[in-house]
C-alpha cells in the first residue's frame, strides 16, 4: 500500500520529470528511436491517439514510421506529474500547435528494469468550454 510518504518523493519526481522532458523531446524533433526505446516493449501497451487505437508496440512503432514529421512542434501547459512509489507515475499535460485545436495527453509510467517506460497513453483534442 502507498502512503502519502510515497507520493511525489523528489528523486522519482525528478527521474519521471527527465523522462517525461526526453520522450517531449523525441516527439517535437521526430525522433522515433528514442519514442521507441522510452514506450514498452509488450503487446500490452496502448495508445488511443486523436484518430487511432494502438495496440500493442509494433502497431505503435508502425505509426511512428509512417507519422508525417511536420509540425510537430508544440507548447505545453498544465503538466501535472504525480509519482506512485519507485516504480508507478502518470504525466498529463495540455498541448498547443499551430493551427489546431488544444489538445491533452496523458500517460502512466512504469519504472521497469530498462528504465522509466510508458506503458498507456492518450492523446485527444480538448472540448470548447
Amino acid at each position: 500500500m502507498i502512503g502519502l510518504q510515497d507520493i511525489n518523493r523528489a528523486e522519482i519526481l525528478a527521474e519521471v520529470g527527465e523522462a517525461f522532458a526526453r520522450y517531449e523531446a523525441a516527439l517535437v524533433g521526430n525522433d522515433v528511436a528514442v519514442l521507441d526505446e522510452l514506450f514498452w516493449d509488450s503487446p500490452f501497451t496502448l495508445r488511443y491517439g486523436t484518430g487511432e487505437s494502438l495496440y500493442g508496440i509494433e502497431a505503435i512503432r508502425a505509426f511512428r514510421q509512417a507519422r508525417n514529421p511536420a509540425g510537430l512542434a508544440r507548447h505545453l501547459t498544465n503538466t501535472v506529474i504525480t509519482t506512485f512509489g519507485t516504480d508507478l507515475a502518470t504525466a498529463n499535460t495540455e498541448f498547443q500547435r499551430d493551427g489546431q485545436p488544444a489538445g491533452r495527453q496523458s500517460q502512466t509510467w512504469v519504472h521497469m528494469a530498462q528504465g522509466w517506460r510508458v506503458v498507456a497513453a492518450h492523446v485527444s483534442f480538448a472540448m470548447a468550454p
